[in-house]
């Protein structure tokens, strides 16, 4: 009973490190714009093939309604079609100026709604960020850092027996972070004597047990997954979801309207501080350091190497957190839509507009140096591909962007499995 119990349990976190591929369901809708790499030149017209399937073929007949438009704004064209042969080829228009344009079709089968999209980009590379760079910026960091610095690291290590293996030691930490707070994660340390390079991977949204990077450990990395929200990272998952529902609701709209007390200041020098206890390792090799993440674990790859010299190369997912105050420039923003919608009426206020500049990714990708790895897609609802634009094109360090064009705010297993193996490569390769 007790491994069954760890086996459920482990199943339960595990894929909550980054969103799984949707499962496949009985009728596909497809859409598809016409050029292969579905990239566009500035007034360049896009068709978008519709398709309904089911067991692989065309559904006959079914009816479709799509709208086209700039993504996360209001469609410009909307209209209900029948697919005759199950297929059907509608005109886009095009974009003027860099952007992406989007295709979103439904239908409904035996009472069922299905839903699809496809996102034509046009010149991205072009993009140029809306959020303010505060003159003060670099001194607001440098100041929080040293700050810390102060702030004894006081860590505590309680093994893991029940999560061990027979290559590594799997541990429950728990650090004194900035702000009189504590903060916790899950580490893995190769248990042959010897000097290791490290990896710290940070989280996506939301408020979760973790489980550990065992994978890249038994490679000879010691890993160290933490949480950011200063609470144990071990509990019954049930508390989690009481926070979730309670004390920790929208906690990214926490003290916005202050950039001292803002929620995230925390969260960001707990990332440095995950990394100053990683550093104080003595089975750390003393030079090889990366981070990986994906969505608010992107941003905080970006931002964490951005504060943080000592990280060598970073790995990251559709990154949350960039370009936020698009939406007050008439386009889409990053998570978590802090200007959009209902929140627009909260936050449109020019303190919290201040507080955002001092916390966008933009800011932090313009200090990025190092190697990076970057991925996602044009289909991204969450993480709007024109705001990870913003951030990416503005990073002056080498840096490379892997494509998944059709995949929205998910990754398939080949493109997290491409990204792993190059940040294993790079920590190893060097720590050789």
């Amino acid at each position: 009973m007790k491994k069954a119990f760890k086996l459920g349990y482990l199943l339960l976190i595990l894929p909550l490190s980054l969103p799984a591929q949707p499962a496949e369901r009985p009728i596909r809708v497809v859409v598809a714009p016409n050029h292969a790499d579905w990239l566009y030149r500035p007034g360049e017209a896009v068709k978008f093939t519709i398709s309904v399937l089911q067991n692989g073929n065309p559904v006959k007949g079914a009816r479709v309604s799509y709208e086209v438009g700039p993504e996360k704004m209001e469609p410009t064209r909307k209209e209900t079609v029948t697919l005759a042969n199950g297929t059907t080829t509608v005109d886009g228009g095009t974009l003027r100026t860099p952007g992406f344009l989007r295709c979103i079709a439904t239908t409904e089968v035996d009472g069922k709604t299905y839903r699809n999209l496809a996102t034509a980009g046009f010149n991205p590379d072009a993009l140029t960020p809306t959020v303010d760079n505060p003159a003060d910026f670099q001194m607001f960091w440098d100041s929080a850092r040293a700050e810390l610095a102060r702030v004894p690291l006081d860590a505590r290590m309680t093994l893991l027996p029940e999560r061990c293996t027979e290559k590594v030691n799997v541990y429950h930490v728990n650090i004194q972070n900035y702000a009189n707070s504590r903060l916790y994660g899950i580490l893995c340390v190769p248990k042959q004597e010897g000097k290791y390079p490290a990896l710290l991977r940070v989280p996506g949204a939301g408020i979760r047990p973790y489980a550990g990077n065992l994978a890249d450990a038994e490679k000879g990395v010691i890993t160290l997954e933490i949480g950011i929200h200063g609470i144990p990272v071990n509990m019954d998952p049930v508390v989690y979801n009481h926070l979730a529902s309670g004390a920790l609701t929208s906690y990214f709209n926490i003290n916005l309207d202050d950039r001292d007390r803002y929620y995230y200041k925390r969260v960001y020098l707990g990332c440095v501080r995950a990394n100053d206890f990683l550093v104080s390792l003595p089975q750390y090799d003393g030079q090889n350091l990366a981070v990986t993440g994906g969505s608010q674990g992107g941003a905080l790859s970006i931002i964490t190497a951005g504060l943080d010299n000592r990280v060598k190369w970073l790995g990251a997912y559709y990154p949350a957190l960039s370009d936020m105050t698009g939406y007050l420039k008439g386009r889409a923003g990053g998570w978590p839509h802090l200007f959009a919608g209902k929140a627009l009426a909260f936050n449109n206020k020019p303190e919290k507009i201040r507080t955002v500049s001092y916390y966008d990714v933009v800011n932090f990708a313009r200090l990025v140096k190092v190697p990076g790895y970057y991925s996602w897609g044009f289909n991204d609802e969450t993480c709007p591909p024109t705001s990870m634009y913003a951030a990416y094109n503005v990073i002056p360090g080498p840096k490379m962007l892997k494509l998944y064009e059709d995949t929205g705010h998910w990754t398939y297993p080949e493109q997290t499995e491409l990204m792993t193996n190059w940040l294993v490569q790079q920590l190893k390769s060097v720590s050789k």
